[in-house]
């Protein structure tokens, strides 16, 4: 059978799909890029906001136009959506032909063998991960590694406790028999995830943290990088902050999701911090880990946002001059607390506001990478572009949501190089190899 599989949404999601496609594989099917090709088509979905969801439901419609007119017989869909709309979804969508919740995505090879008409399969979302091989579909010399999965935080905009469940550590011998599994395959720069990395190991109860687990993993021959996606501002200990600062190999870039600085708004969001406790955060973490850099994301629109509310994050932005920074429109969910709160923002101001944000941390990105030029840092090398330059990222640079370095030069994908910054290029740094690194 030729199986033809599309992932949508997060880092985490997308490990989901690699182990399913190394279970796809194991069971002697193969795998096409082209689904006008496929046998059998994988939709693994995302429903984090309506954004997240339409993309998957447009998925979904146009590989099921396809088994109008080609040769696919049979579509199967997992993941967020799948288990968010588990009681609705086949109905709504009689395209599908079967469906896997978060917690059944493992029985991947019984939904597409199975004869079934509408076979569907909803285990519990709370049970431990289960420990897959993983066919790694990122790089060249970079991956992602699932350390937990699901969410205690009861966030009042966010649905992911209700579709991935309580969270749920890995065990830590688990975590470092893959990331030597991944070293030795090629891998340099491993990039741990988790709705929130900081909570590791809280429910095992055995005294494992995350600050343990790193002090293990920087010992694995060959990783040289180490990226932590992301740290929730509560849950930053000191002795977390003193393993950052000492261990070379955790590269300086900290992703913690702010959300907002205006204390009510976060009341509303249910959020523990204060903007008071996360300037004193990010001060903290400025001063004992010389040259982080600090990246974060928001959000606007929240129902009680007013201009003054608003204003105070743009101060804030202004003040604090984050590196590295997204913003998100706020989108109401079905079933949140926040989706029945009055007082919402329309949504072309809540647009506008993304714009104005965006606008302010674009010209602070661009002259923090302007600081830059003269200097010499290392960059692993994920490929050749079409103008012929390589191009690869900087420690301060993260997959799909920051900019790329372009450079000149001799260098290999998957490689480190030592690139000399000469210019800033429509957001991106460009320079040329000075040296191959290792």
């Amino acid at each position: 059978m030729k199986v033809h599989f599309t992932s949508l949404g997060c880092a985490k999601n997308l490990i989901d799909s690699e182990q399913m496609l190394a279970l796809i594989r194991a069971a002697g099917h193969e795998i096409t890029e082209d689904p006008a090709q496929a046998d059998a088509a994988v939709v693994n979905t995302c429903a984090f906001i309506e954004a997240a969801q339409q993309e998957a439901i447009d998925a979904i419609l146009e590989l099921g136009a396809l088994k109008k007119t080609g040769s696919l017989k049979r579509l199967v869909v997992t993941g967020c959506l799948a288990e968010r709309y588990q009681d609705d979804i086949l109905k709504e969508l009689p395209e599908i032909d079967a469906v896997l919740g978060v917690g059944s995505f493992p029985d991947i090879v019984a939904a597409l063998e199975s004869g079934e008409r509408h076979f569907a399969r909803f285990l519990d979302k709370n049970a431990p991960l289960p420990e897959l091989d993983r066919t790694v579909t990122t790089g060249p010399g970079w991956a992602y590694i699932k350390i937990a999965d699901g969410c205690d935080n009861r966030c009042a905009y966010c649905v992911i406790p209700s579709i991935r469940g309580r969270y749920r550590s890995r065990p830590m011998d688990a975590v470092l028999a893959e990331a030597a599994a991944l070293a030795e395959s090629g891998v340099k720069e491993l990039i741990l995830v988790a709705q929130d990395v900081t909570r590791y190991g809280h429910d095992l109860r055995d005294g494992t943290t995350l600050a343990s687990l790193l002090r293990e993993l920087v010992k694995v021959d060959g990783i040289e990088w180490i990226r932590l996606h992301y740290l929730y501002p509560n849950e930053i200990t000191d002795e977390l902050i003193d393993v950052i600062a000492a261990e070379p190999k955790i590269v300086k870039y900290l992703d913690i999701p702010i959300q907002h600085v205006n204390d009510a708004i976060l009341r509303r969001m249910r959020r523990p911090e204060t903007g008071e406790s996360i300037r004193a955060l990010f001060a903290k973490l400025r001063a004992r880990i010389p040259g982080v850099v600090l990246r974060t994301s928001l959000i606007v629109g929240l129902p009680g946002e007013g201009e003054a509310e608003f204003g105070e994050l743009l101060d804030f932005l202004r003040e604090q001059r984050l590196p590295r920074a997204g913003v998100f429109v706020f989108s109401p969910q079905e079933g949140t607390p926040a989706a029945e709160m009055p007082d919402r923002c329309g949504p072309e101001e809540a647009q506008a506001r993304q714009r104005t944000v965006m606008d302010l941390q674009n010209a602070v990105m661009d002259a923090f990478d302007r600081s830059r030029l003269g200097g010499v840092l290392p960059v692993l090398c994920e490929g050749v572009g079409q103008d012929g330059r390589w191009f690869g990222r900087s420690f301060a640079d993260s997959p799909d949501v920051d900019e790329q370095v372009l450079f000149t030069g001799d260098a290999r994908p998957g490689q480190f190089a030592i690139v000399r910054l000469e210019a800033l290029e429509d957001g991106c740094l460009t320079g040329k190899v000075e040296e191959n690194g290792k």
